[in-house]
């Protein structure tokens, strides 16, 4: 138990150590940090961040890489920030974070992240704002390559920029490519200190060439950079680190800031080396250029007032002496960094800045220069900007041809010398398509002259309105991404209209032609049509009239064919009837092609029609056989003999058939199925030429009753 709580202390002691070694090292790295000196912080504040992160510690080390350019890591610490340490974070860090998404080409990301910047500015018109300049970058972006530009040969690992002509020579600022144990380094960046170079004109493709010290008499242990001379070559204004007769000069938090110096050129000498009198040793004054007339100075300060961390300024020169320095003003200056400014001869101020919108860190931008005012900032564009740092810009007006700086991808260094000659105009405008087309008669294919053509947006609002001329053409220039109705007019046409929505690819024609139809050609048509509709009318009227007339044909065709098919099936089966009867009914007979009742003579009186006794009992066989066969149908034809008048006989026989068949009637026979008929002396079964000629036998035949069997 006593060797436990031994351990335990051991423990115990040795955790406050750690902790208080951490605490040390914390301090220790706040105390690089807030000095500048980024590259030892970072040391330290990644041990921390691996071992016991913190907002503070993050923050900072996110911070560290950011300052010395290193932006994927700054990147991949500000990421960790915004998602693990938001609370109550400055809105800063997602401009940071932003501008570090940029450098690794993810632009949607970056564009999210500082429009959350935007929002939490408190003010609406902040992000209204920033969604115009995404469209107007949108815009310089669509220009497409404005600038061809070419790395130079005598760039190395190390910084290079700030290249300005002067004579025969290239000057710029530069450091040596192998710094030897005694040179100090920067402890920003840990690059040696920066100093003013030269190499001839001529020697700029060389990759050998020797770069020379501008002038030793501008060199000292600190930085000098960004010169510019006056056109006569005898003055030089330029950057140094805050100084007094060569020693180095800090503010109350140890930090060496910047100044513009100016020297003479004195007997090949470069004297009178002086700093200008709105230097401060409590803040930074860097990056002289010239007006085209060289009464103006401008340069890039954080002194009190600046919008933001850096802002460029203006002084007018009066004969040697310096007005009170100008803020430029919101047009030029944002509450981000602008620097590098450059005044070209046909009056544009060039300047670098990341607080405008553009595709890296710093972009190189333009201002109009109209007298004391400063046009709107617009990126200069691609592929002179890209995505990081671009700046320390400059331009003669004449060849169009330049230097800039750059860390792009594909350099040799931190920062190099591009040369560059602009080949297209920065002409920015809205992305615009063309909506063209004729307007034609739909029948004859012909150009329609003096047709009203209307544009109308996606509400109904009327943009535009043309009248067609002889060619029946028109165009519209129109915005991208919307949404237009286009509608046609003409006096005796139909009216005509169709909807197109857009793309955004520039410049497109969308053909929106229509075609009317003349309201005479349409009253024609109707015309025709309704005579094409009789004529349908009556050909369908004549077609019927024949079908109905073919089905009447076809339908007595029918009928005759029932009625023959009907004919012949009775007769088949009258002949059946018949050949049934003959077989069993010994009294039916054929005669000829006759079928009749064989009966005993009926006797009638001389002259008379009564039917007698013993007639009655012949014609009960034949009711006999009526009612035997229900179907049977008889006719009873009478006859006399040729004795007497034709007429008299005729009457007679008639009254015999007619008495005959009332006795069958009264026999209980149905009065339709027996017909009377008196032939008189007309049908003799033996013809006699004279009465005398025949017998009494022959005429008793002719006197005869006979029952023909008319169907069965």
């Amino acid at each position: 138990m006593k060797n436990m709580k031994k351990l335990l202390v051991i423990i115990f002691v040795f955790s406050i150590q750690f902790i208080n070694a951490q605490d040390q090292e914390l301090i220790r790295a706040k105390k690089f940090f807030d000095r500048t000196y980024y590259t030892e912080a970072i040391v330290l504040y990644q041990k921390l961040a691996d071992e016991r992160p913190s907002q503070e510690v993050i923050k900072n080390l996110a911070d560290s890489y950011f300052y010395t350019n290193d932006l994927v890591k700054a990147q991949r610490y500000y990421r960790l920030l915004v998602k693990n340490y938001n609370k109550d974070l400055n809105r800063e860090y997602y401009f940071r974070y932003a501008q570090t998404l940029k450098a690794t080409n993810s632009v949607e990301d970056s564009n999210i992240n500082l429009k959350e910047y935007y929002a939490l500015s408190g003010n609406p018109d902040d992000v209204v704002n920033f969604e115009k300049s995404l469209k107007t970058l949108e815009n310089v972006s669509a220009i497409g390559k404005r600038f061809e530009i070419k790395n130079l040969a005598i760039n190395t690992p190390n910084s290079e920029f700030g290249a300005v002509k002067y004579n025969d020579d290239l000057v710029f600022a530069g450091v040596k490519l192998k710094p030897g144990l005694l040179d100090k380094k920067f402890k920003w960046d840990n690059e040696t200190y920066l100093n003013l170079v030269s190499i001839p004109l001529k020697n700029l493709n060389s990759a050998d060439s020797v770069v020379h010290y501008f002038a030793k008499e501008l060199k000292t242990g600190m930085h000098e950079s960004n010169a510019v001379f006056t056109k006569d070559g005898k003055t030089i204004y330029f950057t140094r680190n805050n100084s007094k007769n060569g020693k180095r000069r800090k503010d109350e938090k140890k930090i060496s800031n910047l100044q513009i110096f100016k020297a003479e050129l004195v007997n090949g000498k470069w004297t009178n080396i002086t700093s200008l009198p709105f230097n401060s040793p409590n803040y930074s004054v860097e990056h002289p250029a010239l007006s085209a007339d060289e009464k103006v100075l401008y340069f890039a300060s954080d002194m009190p007032g600046s919008l933001g961390s850096f802002d460029i300024y203006s002084v007018n020169i009066n004969k040697g002496a310096f007005d009170t320095p100008k803020n430029l003003g919101p047009n030029v200056n944002t509450d981000k960094r602008e620097q590098f400014p450059f005044a070209s001869m046909d009056n544009k101020l060039y300047f670098s800045s990341d607080g405008h919108l553009g595709y890296g860190s710093l972009d190189v931008f333009v201002s109009e220069i109209k007298g004391s005012e400063y046009g709107e900032a617009v990126n200069i564009g691609l592929p002179l900007n890209s995505n990081l740092d671009d700046f320390a810009f400059n331009i003669d007006s004449n060849s169009k041809e330049g230097y800039f700086a750059s860390n792009r991808e594909g350099g040799k260094g931190s920062d190099d010398i591009y040369q560059f000659k602009e080949i297209k105009d920065l002409i920015v405008e809205d992305c615009k398509q063309f909506i063209a087309g004729t307007i034609t008669d739909v029948d004859t294919k012909l150009a329609l002259e003096n047709a009203t053509v209307i544009l109308q947006d996606s509400e109904n609002k009327t943009l535009n309105t043309i009248t067609t001329t002889a060619d029946g053409k028109f165009s519209f220039t129109v915005a991208c991404e919307a949404s237009y109705k286009v509608s046609a007019f003409k006096e005796n046409y139909t009216n005509a209209s169709t909807i197109l929505t857009l793309d955004k690819t520039r410049d497109k024609s969308n053909d929106a032609s229509l075609a009317l139809k003349s309201l005479e050609a349409i009253k024609q048509e109707e015309k025709l049509i309704a005579e094409n509709k009789r004529k349908q009318e009556i050909i369908i009227e004549e077609n019927n009239k024949k079908k109905e007339a073919l089905a009447a044909i076809e339908l007595k065709e029918k009928e005759k064919k029932a009625k023959e098919a009907a004919i012949v099936a009775a007769e088949v089966k009258k002949t059946e009837k018949v050949k049934e009867i003959l077989a069993q009914e010994k009294d039916v007979i054929k005669d000829k092609d006759r079928l009749i009742i064989k009966t005993d003579p009926i006797y009638f009186d001389y002259n008379m029609w009564y039917i007698r006794k013993e007639s009655k009992v012949v014609l009960g066989r034949v009711v006999e056989l009526m009612k035997k066969y229900p179907g049977m149908v008889i006719e009873i034809g009478s006859h006399t003999d040729s004795r007497g008048n034709a007429k008299f006989n005729e009457d007679l026989s008639q009254k015999r058939a007619n008495s005959t068949r009332e006795f069958i009637i009264q026999s209980g026979i149905d009065a339709k199925r027996v017909s009377a008929k008196g032939y008189g002396e007309s049908v003799p079964i033996i013809k006699c030429k004279t009465d005398e000629a025949c017998s009494e036998e022959d005429h008793e035949l002719n006197r005869r009753s006979e029952f023909v069997i008319k169907n069965l």
